[in-house]
Formats: structure tokens, sequence, C-alpha cells
């Protein structure tokens, strides 16, 4: 598919990015955390993702995005997913859209890790997505995202499986 085949879904590209140790980095959207317990932040936490733009390849966008979202920049490209995964935004979250899409169709890459945390600022580009971070094991990450994209990021953990081991 490419990413113009399919017009009610926006064009997005996915970012795991895995440490030296094994886990993935996740960060808590913007706007959806609360103040404890709740279903909202128990859900808050995902993996950085965003659009494609035109004049961009699916690996340039990533990188874009990861700096855009996290300032990260020491990465090195694993691999990249063999298809494009959609997921449809419930009720009325479409609308951001204004009609124009129903969801996103992601292609996703995986990411070496191999800076430091202290590289890490979620404001890097002056208009944060994330309010906090964390490592965490490819399980949490199933966990903690917003149930619409959970198929999504189970389809995305069981491919790369391979790649999130530990580096010695």
């Amino acid at each position: 598919m490419n990413k113009n085949s399919s017009p009610q879904y926006r064009p997005c590209v996915g970012l795991m990015v895995i440490n030296h140790q094994g886990l993935i980095f996740v960060g808590r959207r913007i706007g959806i955390e609360g103040g404890g317990a709740s279903q909202a932040d128990v859900y808050a936490w995902q993996m950085p993702q965003g659009g494609i733009d035109d004049d961009e390849d699916i690996s340039s966008a990533g990188l874009r995005e990861l700096v855009e979202e996290t300032g990260i920049v020491s990465v090195e490209l694993l691999t990249q997913s063999r298809d494009w995964l959609r997921y449809d935004l419930p009720g009325g979250m479409a609308t951001r859209w204004k009609g124009r899409y129903v969801g996103q169709a992601q292609m996703w890459l995986a990411l070496r890790f191999y800076g430091s945390d202290d590289e890490i600022n979620l404001n890097y580009s002056g208009h944060a997505e994330f309010s906090d971070w964390r490592w965490v094991s490819a399980e949490q990450v199933i966990n903690g995202v917003v149930p619409f994209k959970r198929a999504v990021y189970q389809s995305v953990i069981a491919e790369f499986t391979d790649r999130i081991v530990p580096q010695i």
C-alpha cells in the first residue's frame, strides 16, 4: 500500500525506540493524563508517532517526528514493518481532522537508542506532545496504550520481537 491509496486513513509513521536494556520508550500524552489511577492515566502512554508529509519518505518522517517529540537523535534504524497497520479513531475523535480521516495507517520503524537519557527533551520543538516518559517492557507498552490502538501495538511488538533484546 502506498501512503495515498487509502484516503480515509491519515498516513503516519510509528516509532519503537529500544534502549540497550531492551526496553521501549513511551511518553504520556498531554491532555490524557489525570490525577491518579483513572482509566485515562492507565491508557495515557504511547510510542512516538506522527504524520508523513507529502514530500517525505517514511524514514525521514520518522526521524523528524522522533526529534520533534522527544529530542532523540542518537538512534540507528533496525527495521521497518512489512505492512501498513491501521486503527480507527473511536466516536468523535476523528473530528480533529474535519472528517478527512477515520483513523491512521501507520508504517512502523524499530530504532536502537544508543544515546544517554539526558538527550531526551520532551519540549525540544516547543510544542510538547508528552508530559512524561519512561522505558518499559513490551508487555507494559501494550497495557499502557489506549484500547483502540492495542491491536496495532500487539502486531508491532510481535513483528519486532527479535529486536527487543538487551545489547551487551
